[in-house]
């Protein structure tokens, strides 16, 4: 890695810290060079522009939650060990694991950040991350049912999105409500869930 590539990976893993704390609106070219001790021109060569540095911090997020919770998940056995795995390294990335943002999933901040944005090149790529996470849950699952493990009439994108709506009322519960029952509410809700669709 070059010197360049290096002051490049600090600045971006300080932007993603940050957003996950004041959004990803909330980052500044001149923030980042003040906490990263640059210059806003130094900073600002890295990316062009403040929609860069966004879609630069996007791209990051997705490759540490890749790192950190799906691959993980791809290690264990298919079917229902797989996707137990992706939900409890998802609930970490979220909540309060080692592993977890400052200020919890920036997955979730972004999304209501964009959800009513006009379109654009920040919005397509929150909307196409979150579809592939979707995707992700829909192929694990379908593994699942491959492995006789779980209903041959499971629909997987019904399942995906039912997690995703676990895991949603999970963030809402524990970061903004520090509900201390979340964590054990959400895994109620994730057995029950599997309950449904095990052969």
């Amino acid at each position: 890695m070059t010197k360049g590539d290096e002051t490049r990976d600090s600045v971006l893993r300080e932007a993603l810290a940050q957003s996950s704390q004041v959004g990803l609106r909330g980052i500044t070219i001149g923030g980042l060079a003040d906490a990263m001790e640059m210059s806003k021109s130094g900073l600002f060569s890295h990316f062009g522009s403040k929609e860069g540095l966004q879609s630069a911090v996007m791209d990051y997020a997705a490759e540490a939650f890749t790192q950190l919770v799906i691959r993980p998940a791809l290690k264990a056995p298919r079917g229902e060990p797989r996707i137990r795995t992706l939900f409890d390294r998802w609930l970490g990335w979220g909540g309060y694991a080692d592993y977890a943002l400052p200020g919890g999933c920036i997955f979730v901040s972004v999304a209501s950040e964009f959800d009513d944005a006009p379109e654009g090149p920040v919005r397509t790529k929150v909307v196409q991350l979150e579809r592939d996470l979707l995707d992700t849950i829909e192929t694990i699952v379908r593994g699942g049912i491959t492995e006789g493990q779980f209903r041959e009439s499971t629909d997987p994108a019904a399942f995906a999105h039912d997690l995703l709506a676990i895991v949603l009322g999970y963030n809402f519960s524990a970061r903004l409500l520090r509900d201390p029952a979340a964590t054990g509410r959400a895994h109620d809700a994730f057995d029950r869930l599997l309950d449904h669709i095990r052969s």
